[in-house]
């Protein structure tokens, strides 16, 4: 079928995003054309302010519109154990679960030197600052179990085992290659609680 050139802009943009295929961006735009006028300017408005307001934390680097995100703000969370997880799309997978009760830190990213990402090109620095200036820290490495994610976390551990920062990983039960923020909660729950010393 062939559509108006503006409605296949339209589907196109729609495939860009993370699983739309060809007949779920057809859908959506139809639906777009469908909606009211006030129904689509409140859309575009909203996420206009989405890209424009929302930032990093300056603690972990969850996304946030504030300083700080509700998260690090908290009084309820320990903020002596963080996860350290790979971006801030795996917080919004773990917060989910509704167990951990600590705090997060966002890498930025995975140490891959074929790709040409060192640990300098992450958000370590001010994670070793954070291990520094708490008390009993334990760190917790929820990153994805890949090539990437083993190396990295082998470099956390490599440059805290001389403090006393307690380093533990989640369970290998987590699937191979999995992304944490397609893993169902129970699953996540049990990796949690099996998490094991690096």
């Amino acid at each position: 079928m062939i559509y108006p050139k503006i409605l296949e802009e339209l589907i196109e943009y729609f495939k860009k995003l993370p699983g739309i295929g060809e007949k779920s961006a057809e859908r959506l735009a139809l639906s777009i054309i469908e909606s009211s006028e006030d129904d689509i300017n409140l859309f575009s408005k909203t996420m206009i302010n989405a890209k424009k307001e929302l930032h990093p934390c300056e603690i972990c680097g969850n996304l946030t519109t504030n300083k700080n995100c509700q998260i690090c703000e908290s009084d309820n969370r320990n903020k002596n154990l963080i996860c350290v997880v790979e971006d801030y799309k795996s917080i919004f997978a773990l917060e989910k679960m509704g167990k951990f009760q600590g705090v997060y830190h966002v890498l930025n990213g995975l140490i891959s030197p074929i790709n040409g990402i060192t640990p300098y090109d992450l958000n370590i620095d001010s994670l070793i600052k954070r291990c520094e200036e708490g008390t009993n820290v334990e760190l917790v490495i929820a990153l994805k179990p890949t090539i990437e994610g083993e190396t990295t976390t082998q470099y956390l551990n490599k440059i805290l085992e001389k403090s006393k920062v307690k380093v533990t990983r989640l369970s290998y039960g987590l699937p191979v290659g999995a992304e944490l923020d397609y893993l169902d909660s129970l699953t996540l729950e049990r990796a949690f609680e099996d998490r094991k010393n690096v």
